[in-house]
């Protein structure tokens, strides 16, 4: 869903726990959460909200970034950085089965942590939702114009931005048709893609390169397997290998974290939660890692991307002359752009109810109309997104290198709280302070933590190994010139995080 945050890039602390609780929620940070919000969101929905969150434009397009860092071993990091995020999503997923409710991390950061860590949770990931719908409207009219070139770009954005918002406020049902919908487009795409490289392999088919299509030439073309190794640095000064394009992968995979958010308003997360979140992996498995296994089998890895087919996807049909396919992925990425809108719209307007419950935000943006829907957290997320919006028209380069950052390393920062935010749920549970209406109450010690109905695996040890992945990821940003300005953007925006608490808190 990031994907083009990362194509615009071709352009151009931890939290401290001074306030944190020891194994009990005090009771200013307890989230009353009404039950207004409605439970619409079938299993259906979830399935494929969790499958479109990690099908992107970033696989149509940003893999080609990726793929020329690293050659065919990028598929080892797909694997390493899709088992990271399973493990960041199976921790999400342990709270939101015991305890649904919207604003999910940025709600239990402040249920089981403090209300400053469920403060910055919550802040960081709306403002970096809206940074990321601010690319996507931004870039929206660039598809427009492949079949409408004389629409001026910014009437594109302008409608697409009101369409979404409109269809948000008809109520989570909606929502999630919508989603499910859009994520039936990229999977049907990317299945087609699979097929159609599998038979050029099969049956022997001539291409464009004139190698013969096999997956030996994972090992055979351009250097082999690993043709940068783990890390080197080419002849311009820039860094290549696995390790590097570590960095593009994991912003790729932005996005799967949106299940937690849903699980306040699905029908029965108890169930459907956590098979949406185990299929997580074999979604990366076949749609990332044999996708492009199949495009590197066909088009050498080496002639993939440039200018005039930047999408690997269209190499693959234009090397066996089917021309159509450039006009097809436009259609499929327009969808994709819509979806990334349509999810970042939902996930920010819930996002801003659960802040303005814990006192967080102001108390309007926790109304909700008719439909259930928190309207107030829809139409100010719209409107600010359209101001941004207007940003990157007017200062392109402002909004890419420096907004753009904060969006870049806001991801790493939601991702690192999730998992100290699972560790502080863990104490609060053994202390025999779960969730009242959870199966939990009542419950202490070990075997409260033996009743947690959806476990991270290898609880104990898990966490530690995801965040010091995480810090690893961060080292390696800045190696990268186009990723150093995120890493000194985060520890600006964190302080800026800081701050904007502390100041709401002394007015208070």
């Amino acid at each position: 869903m990031r994907s083009t945050i990362h194509n615009q890039r071709r352009r151009n602390t931890i939290m401290s726990t001074a306030d944190a609780p020891s194994g009990k929620p005090r009771e200013t940070d307890d989230v009353p959460v009404p039950a207004t919000l409605r439970k619409s969101l079938k299993n259906r929905h979830i399935q494929l909200i969790a499958l479109g969150g990690a099908i992107g434009t970033g696989l149509f397009y940003g893999s080609s970034e990726s793929i020329a860092l690293a050659g065919p071993s990028i598929l080892l990091a797909y694997l390493i950085g899709g088992l990271a995020i399973f493990m960041i999503v199976r921790a999400l997923s342990e709270m939101s089965v015991e305890d649904p409710k919207a604003g999910a991390f940025s709600y239990y950061a402040t249920r089981y942590w403090s209300k400053r860590a469920g403060f910055i949770s919550g802040w960081n990931y709306w403002f970096n939702y809206i940074l990321v719908s601010m690319v996507e409207l931004a870039v929206v009219g660039s598809f427009v114009n492949y079949w409408f070139p004389a629409i001026p770009t910014w009437v594109s954005a302008a409608v697409f931005l009101v369409l979404i918002t409109a269809a948000n406020l008809l109520g989570v049902s909606k929502f999630g048709e919508f989603e499910f919908w859009f994520a039936i487009i990229k999977i049907v795409a990317v299945i087609a893609m699979i097929i159609g490289g599998l038979a050029v392999i099969v049956f022997a088919l001539p291409t464009a390169s004139g190698i013969k299509a096999s997956f030996a030439n994972w090992f055979t073309v351009g250097g082999g397997f690993f043709p940068h190794g783990l890390m080197g640095q080419a002849k311009d000064g820039s860094w290549t290998g696995l390790l590097m394009a570590l960095v593009v992968v994991m912003f790729s995979f932005g996005g799967t974290e949106l299940i937690g958010i849903t699980a306040g308003e699905t029908e029965d997360p108890r169930t459907t939660i956590p098979r949406a979140t185990n299929d997580i992996i074999w979604r990366i498995l076949v749609f990332y890692i044999g996708a492009l296994g199949v495009i590197m089998a066909v088009v050498p890895w080496n002639t993939i991307g440039g200018d005039d087919t930047p999408s690997p996807f269209v190499q693959i049909f234009d090397s066996v002359g089917i021309h159509a396919a450039a006009g097809i992925l436009n259609f499929v990425c327009l969808t994709a752009v819509m979806s990334v809108y349509n999810s970042g719209l939902y996930a920010n307007s819930r996002m801003l109810y659960s802040l303005a419950k814990q006192g967080n935000a102001p108390a309007y943006l926790g109304r909700l109309n008719a439909h259930g829907v928190p309207v107030a957290g829809v139409l100010t997320s719209a409107v600010i997104t359209a101001i941004a919006v207007v940003v990157v028209f007017v200062w392109p380069e402002f909004a890419f290198n420096y907004l753009m950052s904060i969006a870049t390393i806001a991801g790493i920062i939601n991702w690192t709280m999730i998992m100290f935010t699972e560790m502080k749920f863990r104490k609060v549970v053994a202390a025999g302070n779960a969730p009242e209406d959870s199966a939990l109450a009542g419950l202490s010690g070990q075997k409260a933590l033996d009743a947690i109905h959806f476990k991270l695996p290898f609880a104990r040890v898990t966490p530690w190994v995801v965040l010091a992945f995480l810090a690893l990821v961060v080292v390696l940003m800045c190696f990268s010139a186009s990723y150093r300005v995120a890493v000194i953007a985060g520890v600006i925006w964190l302080a800026i995080l800081f701050v904007a608490y502390q100041l709401t808190q002394a007015r208070k």
